[in-house]
């Protein structure tokens, strides 16, 4: 198993959940939440799994910081078997789709998108909310390649396996992959990182920060 960190960037958001990428200029100068946007690649004998899709921040040549991991792995967009989408704020579900002269398309098209069906029914009954990109959204739901999740927990695969556990949004759902002896563990936001696990605390930015305690 190979485990690949698609790092966005580092990014500022404020209230509006508009995000300006820091640099060595403005970090100090930047109000507001300050966080990593990390997608991750899992590459196993069976799949290569995209966890997340990041926000699709551009650089200066209009190529999208996943895209120049992918190229520099040698691992092109029509090998990705399957996305798996933890919630679907705007930096997690960006990079779903490519927009084109002619409206939009897949941005990786022989991979299923695993997406949960009641996260996009709270979306969408939350229209005026900035955590969401509806243009994006609207466009992601009409690929042919969705699949549609509605249970508490399951399998995908034998080896895949997600749990909808709520916390940063009310259906949030986290991942185990099986390869061998190896288990990856995906949390989103919920986990996004070994150090949280340190601290007893709600964040502002969930739904029910406390639910992940319990």
């Amino acid at each position: 198993m190979k485990i690949i960190p698609l790092k966005g960037g580092n990014f500022s958001t404020i209230k509006t959940k508009d995000f300006t990428l820091l640099t060595n200029e403005n970090r100090d100068l930047l109000k507001g939440i300050k966080m990593s946007v990390t997608p991750f690649l899992v590459v196993t004998e069976k799949d290569i799994i995209l966890l997340d899709a990041g926000i699709g921040w551009k650089n200066e040549e209009g190529s999208t910081v996943i895209s120049e991991i992918l190229e520099r792995e040698n691992i092109h967009r029509e090998k990705v078997t399957k996305i798996l989408l933890s919630h679907l704020h705007k930096d997690h579900i960006e990079t779903t789709i490519t927009r084109t002269k002619e409206g939009f398309e897949a941005a990786f098209p022989n991979a299923q998108i695993y997406l949960q069906k009641r996260e996009l029914e709270f979306a969408m009954e939350n229209k005026g909310s900035p955590s969401f990109d509806f243009d994006t959204l609207q466009k992601l739901v009409q690929l042919e390649n969705i699949v549609w999740l509605d249970e508490d927990k399951d399998n995908i695969t034998e080896e895949i396996f997600f749990e909808v556990v709520g916390g940063h949004t009310p259906f949030m759902q986290v991942f185990w992959i099986r390869d061998g002896r190896d288990t990856v563990f995906y949390g989103a936001d919920d986990l996004p990182q070994e150090s949280y696990l340190k601290y007893h605390l709600s964040y502002k930015s969930d739904f029910d920060g406390r639910k992940r305690w319990n």
